[in-house]
């Protein structure tokens, strides 16, 4: 990101430089346009991130209820069943199975700053089943796919965004969000099982204690869990997700679940998800505006029925929710001041002018074509762009662009960072198809997004 971020400032003045040399036009200022819009950059993203305050303690103070009452729970039951045929290499019982279930769960409900943690002590697991130490595994490849296109059913964020911003339908995004993570996600299982076969891991290098399945080792991760939730992980999510409270988080006490619901009941569950991607489509615009009562009176409702106080734990939440808004923006200074002199150099429009003819025919727009490419390389910079572009009067959070943008924003994943952080933590040099699984899933996540959103809002 610091290479990015440097390059978006120094093509700027580089275009307005040569602007202002070439310009035969007195009244033409390049330069001082370029000033001005670094200082009214700075200033807006300021207003951003204070009108997000509000909503952003509405939306974590819910998720809060759902984190207490033990929706996270509820859901790594649920996928215990799939999990242990997804990856056979690993035992049912041994503590990587648990942190990878916990993981998947919290992507599923846009839980950054749980599923972090619980990715990094997954991979510190799997390690363990590593028979050839610096070489990823087959499940590592898999696990670590599945994570860059994680199914997401509540994209918080981006929807408190939206809403900040005063957009008339904020979780408009769910159906396209969910299209788009579903389609990815098959997408990123396939190709890690398929490329699997031509990526051949090395001999094995050290012999694997079968033992390590005990009990043991599941209450070692229970003990463990708490640590990582803590501390293990504060500094690198704040790249993949500057939306993510890692500020006096405090250690997690999720229980992690040895069995699973029956076969039937997940498969149930599946189906009803299935089920309502069509509706979605064709009834998604009925029923945007009614999601967000929704959302409150339900997560309200489940924490009154699992016993939680639910002001209290509410309360707590809009705390976090309230570090939340203000921790991003340095973040969003950064990027929108970069992002703005672009625009005032002109370089910005040089580049959409140049692509858009190339991409506008496929229905992704030259002005989203920037966040879509470095997504997958940060999520603070993916974040500004897409704040900017909604920001923007001539686009907006409603438009066909401000949907997609946002869209993209909650199906794909910081791929490039996720990577670099997670085999960093344990040592792998040689990610083997990893990368290539993870970015097949991005690719297939940008064009699911562009075709629903414009199936939806075109």
């Amino acid at each position: 990101m610091n290479l990015i971020f440097l390059a978006l400032i120094v093509i700027a003045v580089a275009t307005a430089a040569i602007r202002e040399i070439r310009s035969t036009d007195p009244d033409e200022q390049p330069m001082q346009a370029l000033s001005e819009g670094a200082i009214d950059a700075a200033g807006s993203a300021v207003e951003l991130a204070l009108g997000l305050v509000g909503v952003m303690a509405l939306f974590l103070g819910l998720m809060k209820i759902a984190e207490a009452g033990g929706l996270l729970t509820v859901l790594a039951r649920l996928l215990r069943p799939l999990m242990v045929r997804l990856f056979p290499s690993v035992p049912p019982e041994h503590p990587a199975m648990g942190a990878m279930i916990l993981n998947f769960s919290a992507n599923i409900l846009g839980l950054g700053n749980a599923a972090t943690p619980f990715g990094i002590r997954a991979m510190q697991e799997l390690e363990k089943l590593n028979p050839h130490p610096g070489t990823a595994t087959n499940a590592m490849a898999l696990f670590l796919a599945i994570n860059t296109s994680s199914i997401t059913l509540l994209p918080t964020g981006v929807i408190a965004l939206r809403a900040s911003l005063g957009s008339e339908a904020p979780a408009a995004i769910l159906p396209t969000t969910l299209f788009a993570t579903l389609f990815a996600t098959i997408a990123g299982i396939a190709s890690a099982l398929i490329l699997q076969r031509y990526f051949l891991a090395p001999p094995a290098t050290r012999s694997i204690d079968p033992d390590q399945t005990s009990a043991d080792a599941a209450s070692e991760l229970d003990d463990t869990m708490r640590e990582a939730g803590r501390d293990a992980t504060a500094e690198s999510t704040q790249d993949a997700d500057p939306t993510a409270d890692t500020t006096n988080q405090q250690p997690m006490n999720i229980e992690v679940p040895t069995e699973g619901y029956p076969a039937w009941v997940s498969l149930t569950v599946l189906a009803g998800v299935l089920a309502i991607i069509p509706l979605t489509i064709l009834y998604g615009q009925a029923i945007a505006p009614w999601i967000i009562p929704g959302l409150v009176v339900g997560f309200l409702s489940y924490g009154v029925i699992r016993g939680v106080p639910v002001y209290e734990v509410f309360v707590e939440g809009a705390k976090e929710g309230f570090n939340v808004a203000l921790r991003i923006i340095p973040y969003l200074v950064a990027i929108l001041v970069a992002v703005g002199m672009l625009r005032e150099s002109g370089a910005l429009g040089m580049f959409v002018g140049l692509v858009g003819p190339l991409t506008t025919p496929f229905g992704l727009p030259a002005e989203a074509l920037p966040m879509a490419l470095l997504r997958p390389l940060s999520g603070s910079g993916a974040y500004g762009i897409m704040a900017g572009i909604m920001q923007d009067p001539a686009t907006g959070p409603d438009t066909h662009v401000g949907i997609l943008v946002s869209t993209l924003q909650g199906s794909t994943e910081t791929t490039f960072y996720v990577l670099a952080v997670y085999f960093g933590a344990i040592g792998i040099k040689r990610v083997r198809h990893t990368l290539a699984a993870a970015l097949t899933a991005d690719a297939v996540a940008v064009i699911a997004a562009v075709a629903i959103v414009g199936f939806l809002f075109l």
